[in-house]
């Protein structure tokens, strides 16, 4: 029996080891035909993989970052705030934390690592203990690029159980070894990071070193380096913001496999891995930052941009994906200064609004009585009314009940962010207490705008009050009727008595303005001096000799593109302009009468730095070079003539320069206004209240001259304070031919002490 079996046993052992070998090369062959059949797509059963072309140039949404002139990043317009970087970016401390946790075998391997891969299925299949994926960084790199576990990357056969997986690891196999030929492995290190999300909004290494640490990828020490690298295995669950104790766990999780692998020495891990993790969190969003208004604006510009340009695919340009680099002409030194000063004296201004309007409501009528139903009627034009009478249709007392419902929220103040209860209704009370204002600053030669601030915070407050918002602009409209007179003929000596003047309109009740203090003086005064102390009744009869024809027409040609109204009271101001407009009118006094169009755009690039369009700014002559350095010495007047509006500005600024400036103030000082010119910067102010109702009460205290010229006075400091800008103090150039008439008509002896004593808050009437 024993001699018979034996024979049987080799013969069964035989037989099992041929059909296992043949069991192998069999699968073998069929795993080759599988791989092969994935590769083509076989059928459209698998889902197509990316072509060379692909490879060669792989696409991944990048942000569209916005730049200032003097190279510093503003901002970023994206879905996936993705901005990339060279490996030569990247700190060394990134690259060994990262390849000792991601892939210790990264520069071994050529895209699959097959000692990786037999540790997965032994540990992961055989003894159900979890040893991690196995893929390397090229496999991650393929899954990031081209999307490989999205349903529109899967064929027919993806949707059967179980090989869903197996075909989206077998394309990872497949890209990650071509991507390994296409590219280097500093190239493929690089494009993982690009790539990555992080948590927070932050896609790709550059947006996550900023999000998190504030940092450059360059700048990034061991411990930072070990923190980011840990998100990779879990953004969330990792986060050093919603989840530090895991987050710390991890960390030294990274700076272990350090160790492991030689990277680390064991005396910088037992320091390191003892230290918290110390944040520099900042989400990136278009409420932080510089230039907050300036930026929505410019959106808005290449939004529309983008729709009338087309790529050489023909396709149109995408902001928020396309990776462009936008320069601007705004400086970020001078942006600061400009929001610094805003902040500076609104903080201080509404502290004073608050202070005389004590416990009345600041809506008021003419009579100065508070407008009944107000806050009701406003809420009305809100969307949060809008949706409710949606839901609950006329049942008003729905209506009202959610409207007054208190609720949790977080409130601007000017000593930073609250979090209380309000309800709807109160919230809108108190938000409409809040004086706005509205800022930008322009060199006149080049039209390039320096610096934009379009509210006193965009967080809270969206509306834009440089270009978007108009108001009336009161008597800094008066320099477009002295300007007409200048060019037709009159003398910046000419002299008119202040009295009273009418103006008769067909049809309409006689106009006959009255001046800001209600008296006339009856003197004699030359229009210069009656400019610097914004006498109304000698700018009526200026427009009376003139026509209201002529001063539109001026102000047109200077720059103004409001709708304007052809009637006698245009002089005062009564029309509603921008910010932005009134500071390149005014700037086509200073650049010799030629008018540039405020010009804010400089150049967009794509995102390999190939240069799209170049904008250049729009220009053409307004006026004389005679009659516009005339109108600078019309506006010197302020600072020159006894009395005018801009006697109050600090002797600092005004010492060694020549200096113009224009104050403006509406009915019931509604609006305050401010425009100054220097030999190389025109800038204006706008302040006010949400509504025109909303305002002080005393005409003095509301008056351009306290709300909005301090927020120039703030800013030329800072910016003469900048050596590092190069604006210095000097005369406004004179024209390169002699003048035609004299305009030494000065009639008062300046003396230097008589105005000393006027300080930053001396009180000057405007109007």
């Amino acid at each position: 029996m024993s001699k018979a079996t034996k024979p049987t046993t080799s013969t069964w052992a035989g037989k099992t080891i041929k059909y296992l070998w043949m069991a192998f090369f069999g699968g073998l062959i069929l795993f080759i035909l599988f791989v092969w059949m994935v590769s083509i797509n076989f059928l459209g059963l698998f889902g197509a993989l990316p072509d060379f072309k692909a490879l060669e140039n792989p696409e991944s949404e990048l942000a569209s970052e916005l730049y200032s002139a003097d190279g510093v990043l503003l901002g970023t317009y994206f879905r996936e705030n993705r901005s990339p970087v060279n490996f030569e970016d990247l700190s060394p401390n990134l690259v060994s934390a990262l390849i000792a946790t991601e892939d210790v075998r990264f520069e071994e391997h050529s895209g699959i690592d097959m000692m990786a891969m037999l540790r997965v299925f032994v540990k992961s299949i055989l003894l159900g203990q979890d040893a991690g994926g196995g893929s390397t960084l090229s496999q991650q790199t393929a899954k990031n690029l081209f999307k490989t576990r999205t349903d529109a990357s899967q064929g027919i056969l993806s949707s059967v159980p179980g090989l869903r997986m197996l075909i989206i690891k077998t394309k990872e196999w497949i890209v990650a070894t071509q991507l390994e030929r296409a590219y280097t492995k500093n190239e493929i290190l690089t494009l993982y990071l690009n790539t990555s999300e992080f948590g927070s909004n932050a896609y790709g290494i550059k947006t996550a070193a900023a999000t998190f640490f504030n940092k450059t990828p360059a700048e990034l020490n061991i411990q930072e380096s070990a923190v980011l690298v840990g998100l990779f295995k879990a953004p969330t669950y990792y986060s050093p913001v919603f989840n530090p104790d895991n987050s710390l766990r991890r960390r030294n999780t990274v700076l272990g496999q350090m160790l492991k692998n030689d990277l680390l020495s064991q005396e910088e891990f037992d320091s390191i891995s003892k230290l918290p993790i110390e944040l520099d969190y900042r989400v990136q969003n278009q409420n932080q930052g510089l230039a907050t208004y300036f930026r929505e604006i410019v959106k808005a510009d290449l939004l529309k941009w983008a729709k009338e340009n087309l790529k050489s695919d023909g396709t149109s340009y995408d902001l928020f994906g396309d990776g462009l680099k936008i320069y601007v002409t705004l400086d970020s030194r001078m942006q600061r200064y400009a929001e610094e000063a805003v902040r500076e004296h609104m903080s201080e201004l509404q502290k004073a609004f608050y202070k005389e309007m004590g416990n009345r409501e600041p809506w008021i009528d003419e009579s100065f009585r508070v407008i009944p139903n107000f806050i009701e009627d406003a809420v009305k034009r809100t969307e949060a009314y809008r949706l409710l009478k949606v839901r609950y249709g006329d049942n008003t007392d729905s209506i009202n009940f959610k409207l007054n419902e208190k609720k949790k929220m977080r409130v601007f103040s000017w000593d930073g962010e609250r979090d209380t209860l309000m309800s709807t209704m109160d919230s809108m009370r108190y938000y409409k207490k809040f004086l706005r204002t509205g800022f930008m600053s322009m060199d006149p030669h080049t039209g390039h705008v320096k610096a934009w601030v379009g509210g006193i915070d965009h967080k809270f407050f969206k509306f834009d009050h440089v270009k978007q918002g108009k108001r009336q602009p009161g008597s800094t409209f008066k320099p477009f009727v002295y300007a007409a007179a200048i060019e037709n003929g009159y003398s910046p000596c000419y002299s008119v008595i202040d009295q009273p003047v009418e103006v008769y309109i067909p049809g309409q009740p006689t106009w006959s303005p009255s001046n800001a203090d209600g008296k006339f003086s009856y003197e004699k005064m030359t229009i210069r001096r009656a400019m610097a102390k914004s006498v109304n009744s000698i700018t009526a009869y200026m427009m009376k000799k003139l026509s209201p024809k002529i001063v539109l027409e001026t102000a047109r040609r200077l720059g103004v593109t409001s709708d304007l109204q052809e009637v006698p009271s245009l002089a005062l101001g009564v029309n509603d302009v921008s910010v932005f407009e009134m500071v390149g009118a005014f700037g086509t006094f200073v650049n010799k009468g030629e008018h540039t169009t405020p010009y804010y755009i400089d150049r967009i690039e794509d995102k390999n730095g190939n240069v799209i369009q170049q904008f250049t700014p729009r220009k053409r002559p307004a006026m004389s070079e005679e009659h516009a350095y005339l109108m600078t010495y019309m506006l010197r007047g302020g600072f020159e003539e006894e009395d005018g509006t801009s006697q109050g500005v600090p002797r600092t600024l005004r010492d060694g320069n020549e200096l113009g400036g224009k104050t403006g103030t509406t009915q019931n000082a509604s609006d305050g206004w401010y425009m100054g010119i220097s030999k190389d910067l025109v800038s204006g102010a706008w302040v006010g209240g949400d509504d025109r109702a909303i305002h002080f009460r005393s005409w003095t205290a509301g008056q351009g001259g306290r709300t909005a010229r301090p927020i120039w006075v703030k800013y030329m400091t800072k910016v003469y304070a900048d050596q590092s800008l190069g604006y210095t103090k000097g005369p406004f150039p004179r024209p390169d031919r002699p003048l035609s008439i004299e305009i030494n008509c000065d009639r008062y002896e300046q003396d230097s002490q008589r105005f000393a004593d006027f300080d930053y808050d001396a009180k000057k009437n405007d109007f």
